[in-house]
């Protein structure tokens, strides 16, 4: 073997090393934690929908109220509503499903500021880690409502059109609520990403914009009217391998 080929030589890891060692398995472990317990404890509750927006909304907001009235609407129609547990849009989603007849579930995250819990939560799962929160966001929503909000917002919705557009997970209704808030931001999907060929015209499909709660629920059924909601055999699979 030449010098060049030559493997390093083999030496003990420091205390030091060996600590950082056990810190990242046990690292991993936790995380493997939160996803199993979250499975668990998620499994009774489809169909849902996931509704996102600001954690900064306030109450008395006209964003927070029209959230409220669609999440009772969404679970006084059968559907559990998934939010991210925490103040504002967040908490108008639980309020709303909370007073209606399906299971409110919150996911919640454990930030150095703005998160707290909301007391609006039939099912309450706390995370560490952003990513498995964000798979229970999408393996158990039969549809993703988006409210206005800000970086997280904008995080989980192009992480489902991701998702969806490249095959990773089953097709579900996307649906932006907010003519004003959302309309410069799909402008520049349309006259950049599509007229630079960054994603394809059909790629605004995915996509639907409605302001009106009776015709937010009316869409996600239109789009299970002929299928149901139960996985079909291959996203069932593609789920498994989320």
């Amino acid at each position: 073997m030449s010098a060049k080929n030559k493997l390093p030589p083999l030496h003990a890891p420091s205390m030091t090393e060996q600590t950082e060692q056990a810190r990242e398995a046990w690292r991993i472990f936790g995380i493997m934690s939160e996803f199993v317990e979250a499975a668990e404890r998620l499994k009774p509750i489809r169909p849902a929908v996931s509704i996102f927006g600001s954690a900064r909304t306030k109450t008395d907001h006209p964003y927070y109220q029209q959230t409220e009235i669609i999440a009772r609407l969404l679970s006084d129609a059968g559907f559990s509503v998934i939010s991210g547990g925490g103040p504002g849009i967040m908490e108008a989603a639980n309020k709303g499903a909370f007073a209606g007849k399906s299971p409110s579930v919150g996911l919640n995250i454990q930030l150095p500021h703005e998160q707290s819990g909301n007391p609006y939560q039939d099912i309450s799962q706390t995370f560490r880690h952003f990513f498995p929160r964000k798979v229970m966001f999408v393996k158990y929503a039969s549809a993703y409502v988006v409210m206005p909000g800000g970086f997280g917002t904008m995080d989980e919705m192009m992480e489902a059109l991701t998702l969806i557009q490249t095959g990773k997970t089953r097709n579900i209704p996307v649906i932006l609520v907010g003519t004003k808030f959302w309309s410069g931001l799909l402008e520049w999907f349309r006259g950049t990403l599509v007229s630079e060929k960054m994603i394809n015209p059909d790629d605004m499909n995915l996509i639907q914009l409605i302001d009106e709660p009776e015709e937010i629920v009316a869409a996600i059924f239109k789009h299970y009217e002929r299928r149901g909601f139960a996985d079909l055999p291959d996203e069932h699979e593609l789920m498994l391998n989320l």
